[in-house]
C-alpha cells in the first residue's frame, strides 16, 4: 500500500482503520459508524461528505457493509 492519506481499495481502507489505526472493526462498531455515515442529518457524516465526498462516502459505507457482511460469513 502507498502511503495515501485516503484509501481508494477495500484493502487499503482496511489496513488503514486496523493497523494504522489500531481500531477492531467490531460488529458494535461498524453498526455505530454505518448507523452515522447513513444519516445524512449528522454533522460528522456531512462534514465527510464535505471534505472527501459524497463519492468517498459512499464507498466508504459500501466497505463498512463489506466488512460487516465478511463477520457474518465467518460465523455461519
Amino acid at each position: 500500500m502507498s502511503d495515501d492519506v485516503i484509501p481508494s481499495s477495500y484493502k487499503q481502507w482496511r489496513n488503514c482503520i486496523e493497523v494504522r489505526c489500531k481500531i477492531r472493526l467490531t460488529p458494535a462498531f461498524i453498526r455505530e459508524r454505518l448507523a452515522e455515515l447513513q444519516d445524512d442529518k449528522q454533522a460528522k457524516t456531512r462534514e465527510f461528505a464535505r471534505l472527501y465526498g459524497v463519492d468517498h462516502l459512499e464507498r466508504t459505507i459500501a466497505w463498512f457493509r463489506r466488512a460487516a457482511d465478511e463477520m457474518t460469513e465467518g460465523r455461519k
